[in-house]
């Protein structure tokens, strides 16, 4: 399947705020509630190992993304959520509850300021930029001598496609479950139902958009030559329908 760099809605700079917000707020909640990334949780936890750090800047974190489910399972790590468009009253909530810290300001992932050290992860999110900007994320870790994980739930496939048709069922039945409450939420899923059709929209874009393995490969065959280690590959859970997709990478000299 060929891969088409569509518009998603939540990620325009046209899309309300509170309809960008509960969007995300679904997306956060569903990957907690359904362990989406707990097939890659060892993939990740040597990659830490490998990288030599414990510290954690969670790029493009939107509603707070896996990090909230997988804290748990690691040990002294420090968890940094950042995003270009920052979901703050999530990001409030999060770090009251789950001891996971914030930058409130905007981060481009294709240049991390250098006061924001650690090893740099991305879940479901490195579909949202064209080839030349996803190679500059990878490009932009390796040059500052950073780890990186890219870690993608929507494989591009005629399965994923056919599963983001029923998202629109999901959001009606977990939206109650969502905290933090936000009359916002419920008006634009129940009142004004713009929230589950950006979903369903948001979501069949994100499976057209998403790399292959192989297109990963392309992106980091260059990138740090002999002194940067890449490890791209596939997952597949015992619970999930869907693989997750993989791209890790660190300097040579921590390993």
């Amino acid at each position: 399947m060929k891969r088409l760099h569509l518009i998603e809605i939540h990620e325009q700079t046209w899309c309300p705020a509170p309809v960008r917000d509960a969007v995300t707020d679904y997306l956060q909640f569903s990957i907690t509630f359904g362990s989406v990334y707990q097939p890659i949780f060892q993939h990740l936890k040597t990659a830490l190992n490998n990288a030599g750090t414990g510290k954690i800047v969670d790029l493009c974190s939107g509603g707070g993304g896996a990090w909230v489910g997988l804290k748990k399972e690691f040990d002294d790590v420090q968890v940094t959520l950042t995003d270009f468009y920052p979901n703050l009253a999530a990001f409030r909530e999060l770090k009251e509850k789950n001891d996971l810290d914030f930058q409130k300001l905007s981060v481009n992932a294709l240049d991390v300021p250098n006061n924001l050290s650690g090893f740099r992860t991305m879940f479901t999110a490195f579909h949202h930029f064209r080839p030349a900007q996803a190679r500059e994320i990878l490009r932009d870790a390796a040059n500052k001598n950073c780890g990186i994980g890219i870690f993608e739930a929507t494989p591009r496939s005629a399965k994923t496609l056919l599963i983001m048709l029923l998202t629109p069922i999901f959001v009606l039945l977990f939206t109650p479950k969502i905290r933090p409450f936000r009359w916002s939420r419920i008006v634009f899923t129940y009142l004004i139902p713009i929230v589950p059709l950006v979903v369903l929209f948001d979501g069949v874009v994100s499976a057209l958009r998403t790399y292959t393995p192989d297109e990963l490969k392309e992106f980091t065959h260059d990138l740090g030559d002999d002194n940067y280690i890449w490890e791209i590959g596939e997952e597949f859970g015992e619970k999930s329908p869907l693989s997750i997709i993989y791209c890790i990478g660190y300097p040579k000299r921590f390993k």
